[in-house]
């Protein structure tokens, strides 16, 4: 979008806006204060010579977005939040030639502005589509990001605190984040389509509060020499291998040898080095022994596109332990046949807790699922019994809101005889035992079913009282209405299942746009007797949330 601003008193500048001061995709500001009119490019195109603003559009997205290959560029907020100072006012105004003019202005093109708690993560999400092409398909761009700093010292590491990643598409649907190098990764743009990289900050617990300021900065390049050396035939590297060996060959075996030998050794080691760095491998990073390829600060600052990045830390922490309980299901069968791991093997176990590990760190407390006949669903957040130290390990992480008690043996064999009620007993004693519940059947129909789950309820509690059941439903049972209606139906479902079920777990889809009709549902609760409602979405063939 072309636009222009005027640069006046800096007490006319517009703060960007805040949508918001929680997580989730809320606490952002935007700012696209410049946009210069370009010309249309036409011919060959060196984008070491050409503003990147002029090549490539970019624009920012909260991190709740999706951004698919064919999201168009959005006209965001035009304001800036930069402050103009007078030596800044000079520049401007001894700028004769209109593209210093440009240079100058185009390092205050956008910025976003993000909110968060020590030991919060936030994320923003940076979108990129080409304008024109060069350098073959679309064209390619150095992505380099600084450290968040504040004026008193302070840092957000790039690499620890801050990550990058890119947007992939996985059947068409925005959904893997590939890590990139950091601090700096080059990009390949595809024409007509859009690419999109999120931005990540976990801010650690013991963070000072405060300002943070740094920047992401976008630089057009050319692909075919870093390509090239990324990617070297089977022949070149060959040669390269063979010229390195010889190298050490001449250099390794020096010990114990007179000087006078030593000299030659290394006068032989550096004339077989140097026509190793002069060979056409490396032709095009240096020429007469001066960098061609890599870009100076002076030309990154005139032709880069430079995102600011501000983020403000505020002063109090986050829980451990999220207040809302985020609990994600995984089949365990999508593992095996991903991974190619059999069930109950040393690599499947390891597989099962790399993806509990992952997950944790994101604060979603994880359970793996198999479903068996008529919907007949075993869960369990972990797969080793409850005596085993893994066991304690897993329940007794802070991060870990809740967690699934599985109601038979996940992995058969060894003593299955009276299995449920040894796995109760043991867990009672913890203090984590008030996390658990047991998730028995994932929404069932009718009155088989819905007895199915009273039985075994009955055996659970038989064992622990105040153990917990968890019930997905989005009906009554069909062969035995419980109103007149459906709707009216599903309100009865708590009624019918008192009191062998405490946590209600209703599909989203079955309201549709009516959230006055959540209020029905809750109205039918008994919160005094630990009855609690949640919410269900069924996330694709592999995920549920609940």
């Amino acid at each position: 979008m072309e636009n222009s601003v005027q640069i006046g008193n800096p007490q006319e500048m517009t703060v960007p806006p805040v949508e918001g001061v929680a997580g989730g995709g809320t606490a952002y500001g935007w700012s696209d204060g410049v946009m210069l009119s370009s010309k249309r490019i036409k011919g060959s195109i060196d984008p070491t010579e050409v503003p990147s603003a002029d090549l490539l559009h970019v624009w920012c997205m909260p991190s709740t977005a999706n951004i698919g290959s064919q999201e168009m560029p959005r006209p965001l907020e035009h304001t800036r939040n930069m402050k103009t100072s007078c030596q800044d006012k000079q520049i401007i105004c001894l700028a004769q030639d209109t593209r210093v003019l440009m240079a100058f202005m185009m390092m205050c093109i956008r910025a976003v502005t993000l909110l968060a708690a020590r030991n919060e993560r936030e994320s923003v999400q940076i979108a990129m589509r080409p304008k024109v092409s060069w350098g073959g398909s679309g064209g390619a761009v150095k992505v380099q990001c600084s450290d968040l700093c504040s004026p008193s010292g302070d840092r957000l590491v790039i690499g620890e605190s801050m990550k990058l990643r890119r947007l992939v598409s996985i059947l068409g649907v925005p959904d893997a984040l590939v890590p990139l190098d950091l601090p700096v990764s080059q990009i390949s743009l595809l024409p007509g389509e859009t690419t999109a990289i999120w931005v990540s900050i976990d801010v650690p617990s013991t963070q000072p509060p405060g300002q943070y300021e740094g920047e992401l900065i976008i630089t057009a390049t050319k692909a075919d020499a870093e390509s090239r050396a990324k990617c070297l035939g089977k022949a070149e590297r060959r040669q390269l291998y063979s010229e390195l060996s010889n190298f050490l060959e001449i250099v390794d075996p020096i010990d114990g040898k007179p000087l006078d030998e030593v000299v030659e050794r290394v006068k032989s080691a550096t004339t077989n080095l140097r026509s190793i760095v002069q060979s056409p491998s490396f032709c095009e990073l240096f020429s007469d022994g001066d960098p061609v390829d890599m870009m100076d600060e002076d030309a990154i600052s005139n032709l880069s596109v430079r995102v600011k990045l501000s983020l403000t830390v505020w002063d109090f922490v986050l829980p451990l332990t999220p207040s809302l309980p985020a609990v994600f299901g995984i089949s365990d069968t999508v593992i095996e046949d991903r991974f190619g791991v059999e069930h109950g093997t040393d690599e499947w176990y390891e597989a099962l807790d790399h993806h509990f590990k992952w997950l944790l760190q994101y604060r979603i407390s994880p359970y793996f699922c198999r479903w068996g006949d008529s919907m007949r669903v075993l869960t369990y957040t972990c797969p080793w019994p409850a005596h085993h130290p893994k066991s304690d390990e897993y329940f007794s992480d802070p991060r870990l809101a809740a967690y699934a008690v599985p109601y038979r043996q996940v992995v058969p064999g060894g003593a299955e005889k009276d299995y449920l009620q040894r796995e109760i007993e043991t867990l009672k004693t913890k203090t984590h035992w008030k996390k658990a519940y047991f998730y028995l059947w994932d929404e069932p129909l009718n009155l088989e079913q819905y007895d199915n789950i009273r039985n075994m309820a009955c055996e659970i509690q038989a064992y622990a009282r105040d153990a917990r059941i968890l019930t997905t439903y989005y009906c009554g049972p069909s062969d035995a209405p419980l109103a007149s209606n459906n709707f009216e139906a599903f309100v009865k479902v708590p009624k019918f299942l008192r009191p062998h079920t405490q946590i209600y777990c209703t599909s989203e889809w079955v309201f549709g746009n009516r959230e006055d009709l959540v209020k029905d549902v809750i109205a039918e609760l008994q919160p005094e007797n630990g009855e609690r409602s949640e919410n269900l979405e069924f996330e694709g063939p592999l995920l549920d949330v609940l």
